[in-house]
């Protein structure tokens, strides 16, 4: 992003999937993950960018995954990627799993938007009014699974119209390195911005210069 981008233009951070089956040790998820989180700082960078956003006064939007009995039993035409999901009762809806870790959840008044179902969190939930409520052009993506809901979420956001950073070193893909590093060549075909965390806190309109 240039040092000339326009600072009236409202920055909203959007956060996918912050929940404990991502984030915490005992998550169904988080083992797959551990490698890449320690290689890449995931989990660090992520609390660094919210502490930012919030430090600046702009408004951040969690969204959250979970799926209810009924879902797991009843989706109609399950893809892989919810076939793996269902078959590990992952992402159960009121359950500690599907709960916001707590160094990443929503503060005061801070959106937490309907659970998403699929990969794109805009999909089947409220992110869209939410953002648009609150006069919000230019988002920050930043979460898991950098491959999947994080990409996915990032297209539709540009597809919409929105402003699109994607934050690269606060998500992670499935696999290695070559695979983040395959991740990030899609990220710059998907996104006005691909940036470090670091370079989104000291760039405006994120630094508030």
């Amino acid at each position: 992003m240039s040092q000339t981008s326009n600072v009236s233009v409202p920055v909203g951070l959007v956060l996918i999937d912050t929940v404990n089956e991502m984030f915490s040790e005992k998550g169904k998820g988080y083992p797959g993950f551990k490698e890449e989180y320690d290689r890449i700082g995931t989990f660090e960078n992520l609390k660094r960018l919210l502490a930012g956003f919030r430090a600046r006064g702009f408004p951040a939007f969690f969204s959250p995954m979970s799926f209810t009995e009924e879902e797991y039993g009843n989706w109609r035409h399950p893809a892989g990627v919810h076939r793996m999901m269902f078959d590990n009762r992952m992402f159960e809806a009121g359950s500690w799993n599907a709960e916001f870790h707590p160094d990443l959840a929503p503060a005061g008044d801070e959106v937490a938007v309907a659970p998403h179902k699929n990969l794109d969190a805009f999909a089947t939930t409220d992110l869209n009014i939410q953002l648009k409520r609150r006069g919000v052009e230019h988002v920050a993506v930043a979460g898991m699974i950098g491959t999947m809901c994080v990409e996915s979420t990032a297209r539709t956001a540009m597809e919409l119209g929105y402003e699109v950073t994607l934050v690269k070193d606060a998500t992670a893909p499935e696999g290695g390195p070559e695979a983040y590093e395959q991740m990030l060549r899609r990220y710059e075909l998907i996104a006005h911005h691909v940036l470090t965390t670091d370079e989104v806190l000291a760039t405006d309109p994120f630094s508030g210069r």
